[in-house]
């Protein structure tokens, strides 16, 4: 019976082993999270939301397993301007008051080619939440040389549009574009 006892512990030990959900947490001086929207038709503006934390776990070391969580804090948007800051954070577009964060959470990856894959998720805004579905670049992981440590990085793009969300749903797209273009970089350790 003893001997029984070790057998399952030594392969409870071995199996734990090949099972671990590492996490990884975005490096905010290297990560980015940006959009762009055409003003106009004739122009791109384009902006940051200056305060985002995303957190990867994964078992896989290519990341094909990967969940992806997101969180930013709107009221961080920066466009350069000010007043436009102050104007996106008003009840005509984000209405920070009401809905402060824009969240993410990944429900699947599809692989599409060498480290890249489509990346599907619900992504909640002003309040709605909606799939969405973005392409993810893994970029490679490497040793920081100040930290010692492993870090990962990642880049994301797509599309989506505002008034899916109920954003700036009175402004014409002659006038402000629909689609709102994305694109995120990141650095992550663990």
């Amino acid at each position: 019976m003893k001997k029984i006892s070790i057998l399952l512990l030594a392969a409870v030990v071995v199996f734990s082993s090949f099972t671990a959900i590492e996490t990884w947490k975005s490096d905010k001086a290297h990560s980015y999270l940006g959009f762009s929207v055409t003003h106009l038709g004739i122009s791109d503006q384009s902006g940051t939301f200056k305060n985002f934390d995303v957190t990867i776990k994964s078992e896989k070391p290519d990341f094909s397993d990967a969940v992806i969580e997101m969180k930013a804090d709107v009221a961080s948007i920066n466009t350069g301007i000010e007043m436009r800051d102050n104007h996106l954070k008003g009840e005509d577009f984000f209405d920070v008051a009401k809905y402060p964060a824009l969240n993410f959470t990944s429900t699947g990856l599809k692989n599409v080619g060498k480290n890249k894959f489509k990346m599907t998720g619900n992504l909640t805004l002003h309040g709605v939440t909606k799939p969405v579905t973005l392409d993810l670049l893994y970029r490679g992981t490497a040793t920081n040389p100040q930290s010692k440590a492993p870090t990962t990085g990642f880049q994301v793009t797509g599309t989506i549009k505002r008034t899916d969300f109920g954003i700036a749903t009175g402004y014409p797209a002659t006038m402000l574009g629909d689609e709102v273009t994305i694109k995120a970089d990141g650095e992550f350790a663990k």
